[in-house]
């Protein structure tokens, strides 16, 4: 995870955590592959899985799916919590 965020540079890094059990996770992953091609200057994203990766969901307090951090120069800039795809837009090219 680390070498990723170290690999993104200046890039926005958008880091989806997401359960394989959790519907509204399914419902968005289309619109963030959309994303990802559409920003790809901008962007990259990093899908954790938060049965497979508890300790980095409990080091950044994840209690609810989906949840988007977005992190710049290995910084935190901003989060939320909701299949929202207008709003997960909207936070990509605020940042």
């Amino acid at each position: 995870f680390d070498s990723r965020l170290e690999a993104a540079g200046e890039k926005l890094v958008v880091v989806d955590f997401f359960a394989t059990w959790c519907g509204p996770c399914k419902v968005i992953a289309p619109k963030l592959d959309e994303f990802q091609n559409k920003y790809s200057e901008k962007i990259v994203i990093i899908k954790v899985d938060v049965d497979e990766c508890e300790d980095l969901a409990a080091k950044y307090n994840i209690s609810s799916m989906p949840t988007f951090l977005f992190i710049k120069n290995k910084e935190v800039v901003d989060q939320f919590a909701g299949a929202n795809a207008e709003k997960l837009q909207s936070f990509i090219t605020k940042h």
